[in-house]
């Protein structure tokens, strides 16, 4: 994994493109006041042709949406692309996909937006693991300031979870949806952990706890934590077990898979679905302390 670097920082007058390259919008409410958020801060966003498109579950055919992205990148003007929703689809882009040669843009999303956030990283570039249009109207003010700081060139204070203990661990962030970053694994979209050391923010929604043991058993078997240096544990929404059938708890399964791995763990940090998602960037230094139970960008736009 290559040490990123972030885009220089935004300021307002900056134009944003906003596009849809997962799934389809479901109400434009949400969305509407995630676009009027940045407007409000003196930014320029354009919606891209076929943000509002739908095909099936999916944003518009893998094209149209392509097509969104890449035009949104190529022109010239633009400084950062915004990403309306997660769902499913953004993989499916990554097929036969080569970045554009321009300069370092921003790209702003979480959940299925975790499959171009880690393709655009093995450029060097830094994207952001945050709210999504649909999701940043609901986040609140210290989160929307977070996401404001770090793309206008602040730096970010720590965030504060549950140490699980194992000391202190200084590594390249890489906050990802579990589910999504799974099935990357053994494909070119995921990069390569080693010889890097990593320190992996993981999160989850509406994944049962065998499902979640599954994932992580994939990752051990694989030998894929051996360059995990720290992990930071996110939220994981809506993964209770299946009623009346015999289950351990989400947590359960995380301390059996995770704990015996030997190195710092911070959970219940404010960061996923359901509930504040604070902004992390992909790729850059940061300091993870098990003891404290916290989570330090180390790095500076």
């Amino acid at each position: 994994m290559l040490l990123c670097q972030p885009p220089a920082p935004l300021k307002p007058g900056d134009l944003l493109h906003v596009v849809a390259p997962s799934g389809a919008l479901r109400e434009r409410t949400a969305f509407d006041q995630g676009v009027e958020i940045w407007r409000s801060r003196g930014y320029r966003v354009d919606l891209m042709p076929g943000v509002e498109d739908c095909w099936g579950y999916l944003a518009g055919t893998d094209l149209s949406r392509r097509q969104q992205l890449w035009q949104a990148l190529i022109h010239p003007d633009c400084r950062g692309v915004l990403c309306a929703r997660g769902g499913w689809g953004g993989a499916r882009l990554l097929e036969d996909w080569s970045w554009p040669q321009t300069d370092p843009k921003w790209l702003i999303g979480f959940s299925d937006i975790t499959s171009l956030l880690l393709s655009l990283s093995q450029r060097g570039i830094s994207g952001v693991h945050g709210p999504l249009l649909t999701t940043l109207a609901a986040e609140p003010g210290w989160s929307q300031q977070r996401l404001f700081d770090w793309v206008e060139g602040r730096p970010l204070p720590p965030l504060k979870g549950q140490g699980w203990g194992g000391g202190q661990a200084t590594g390249l962030l890489l906050p990802m949806n579990l589910t999504v970053a799974t099935q990357l694994l053994g494909t070119p979209i995921l990069p390569a952990l080693a010889p890097a050391q990593v320190i992996l923010a993981i999160e989850d929604v509406t994944e049962a706890p065998y499902r979640i043991d599954r994932m992580l058993t994939q990752w051990r078997l694989g030998g894929h934590f051996q360059s995990v240096t720290g992990i930071a544990l996110g939220r994981f929404s809506q993964c209770d077990p299946p009623p009346k059938i015999p289950s351990f708890l989400v947590e359960d399964v995380l301390r059996d898979r995770l704990s015996d791995l030997g190195i710092p763990i911070v959970a219940d940090l404010p960061f996923g679905h359901d509930g504040p998602n604070a902004a992390l960037p992909v790729g850059v230094l940061a300091c993870l302390d098990g003891d404290q139970g916290s989570l330090q960008v180390e790095a500076t736009v």
